[in-house]
């Protein structure tokens, strides 16, 4: 309490006593829309959070097994690779 009269009076003797009714008055209305503009978005938060808590929930889908996924993406080790010329030879031939 010592402190909020400390304060009042410094700003009676910086603003004067003309201009510190209107400040005042500035400042209550600034404070009254800061509290009406986050009590509108605490209100939307609360709504789509309870939206979001009334959805039907998707059961989650198994992730794919790391050897399927590595099987799928390497290349064939049975199938014969395609027959490229290398610059040598082939002994087996004439």
């Amino acid at each position: 309490m010592p402190e909020l009269i400390v304060c009042l009076v410094v700003a009676l003797v910086v603003l004067g006593p003309e201009r510190l009714p209107d400040v005042a008055r500035k400042l209550g209305r600034a404070l009254a829309e800061f509290r009406r503009a986050t009590g509108d978005m605490m209100d939307e938060f609360q709504i789509n959070t309870m939206l979001e808590d009334d959805r039907p929930r998707k059961p989650p889908v198994a992730p794919a097994k790391p050897e399927a996924a590595a099987a799928a993406a390497a290349p064939q080790a049975d199938a014969p690779a395609a027959a490229a010329p290398s610059g040598k030879p082939d002994a087996g031939r004439a």
